[in-house]
């Protein structure tokens, strides 16, 4: 079904579609694509061999939505912040290490880098005022931003499976924030090991 469909946008019998699916083994996303520009509001590229993104999708002014999921990504593309209109971001299960500032939209409101190898995220990350969801389970974090704490919309992270050693003061006081996973962190490890040695004591 999905070759089928790039055989479609290669053939030119997609022309002003809102919403596509290409999952196809692509290691290069199709020039074909960029035809689309005028009218494409969700993108879906889960699931191909993909490691850049190409500059012409800047042209995509009604781009809402895209995922890239299981992708061999090393780096969020740059080109994903010079998109006016985008809202959803998911890059879950690549292999990204690095988050340029220019590639955080001001207009995010969900971003999804899951099972990636991050240490750090951009202090940009506190210019997404309308950022709702951020989940970043399973990288290598060491710390969070203290930018983030200017994300007052903030009402779910998940930061479980990573490397923090504490939990920063200003995250519990962000005023929408109503779900918070953190475990398997160090700091998790540390309160669970003084609890047992208490539990052991008594």
């Amino acid at each position: 079904m999905t070759h089928s469909t790039l055989h479609r946008l290669q053939a030119g019998e997609l022309a002003g579609a809102r919403e596509l699916k290409l999952s196809a083994d692509l290691r290069t996303v199709p020039d074909a694509l960029r035809d689309l520009a005028p009218t494409l509001e969700v993108l879906d590229l889960s699931g191909n061999q993909l490691t850049t993104l190409p500059d012409w999708l800047g042209e995509f002014t009604r781009l809402r939505v895209l995922f890239a999921s299981n992708n061999p990504f090393t780096v969020l593309p740059p080109v994903l912040g010079s998109l006016p209109e985008l809202s959803m971001v998911g890059f879950k299960a690549n292999r990204i290490t690095h988050v340029p500032p220019e590639a955080l939209a001001p207009t995010l409101r969900w971003l999804i880098l899951t099972d990636n190898a991050l240490t750090e995220l951009p202090a940009r990350i506190g210019h997404c005022a309308p950022m709702e969801k951020l989940m970043l389970a399973g990288n290598r974090l060491r710390t969070l931003p203290e930018s983030l704490a200017q994300c007052q919309a903030l009402a779910l992270l998940r930061i479980s499976a990573n490397q923090l050693d504490a939990l920063p003061g200003w995250l519990l006081t962000l005023p929408r924030l109503a779900w918070l996973a953190c475990a398997g962190n160090p700091f998790n490890a540390a309160a669970e090991s003084r609890a047992l040695a208490q539990a052991q004591a008594t």
